[in-house]
């Protein structure tokens, strides 16, 4: 059951998602509807909580695999394994004085709250927040292995750097407005 979500489901609600991103609550409740009711059609997950059920399948819930895809794509980006080169959305930080990693992005100033949750935008924090051994991997399953390293680790060390206290893998979520 849970491979025909995969393969079925999950590509439609996930289709270009880092053009689309959701950013009003509403709109994230309609789409995470989709999982939450499909993983209450799997035996034995029925009186089991969302949250519950999701540790249980080893699934994120959409808004976090959104912003995991955001984090690769800069990834890509930022080692040319992606057609639009990094410089065409950001600007590296080239103040040497910063903590973290070596490719840093500048965060700029929103006047316009529509232009916040564009992917130039809302990708930065989370960017920034990596380790420099998460940001220098060779290939992009080096990196997407140790970003998951990364989040088990903050999930095991309850840091509030990035932690939500929703209780599962939400270390994606930064504490700065996204």
């Amino acid at each position: 059951m849970l491979s025909l979500y995969n393969s079925l489901v999950l590509p439609h609600v996930e289709y270009c998602v880092s053009v689309w991103s959701p950013h009003y609550i509403k709109d994230n409740d309609i789409l995470e509807r989709i999982q939450h009711r499909f993983t209450r059609l799997i035996p034995g997950m029925q009186k089991l909580t969302y949250m519950e059920r999701l540790d249980k399948l080893n699934l994120w819930t959409l808004e976090e695999r959104r912003n995991r895809s955001d984090v690769i794509e800069v990834f890509k980006m930022a080692n040319n394994l992606s057609p639009i080169p990094l410089t065409k959305f950001f600007e590296l930080n080239t103040n040497n004085i910063t903590r973290g990693h070596t490719f840093k992005l500048v965060k700029h100033r929103c006047n316009c709250e529509v232009r916040r949750h564009f992917f130039s935008e809302r990708v930065v924090n989370r960017w920034n927040m990596l380790d420099q051994d998460t940001v220098s991997a060779k290939s992009v399953n080096g990196f997407m292995s140790k970003l998951e390293q990364e989040a088990q680790l903050m999930l095991t060390t309850g840091s509030t750097r990035l932690a939500v206290s929703r209780g599962q893998q939400t270390w994606y979520h930064s504490t700065c407005n996204i």
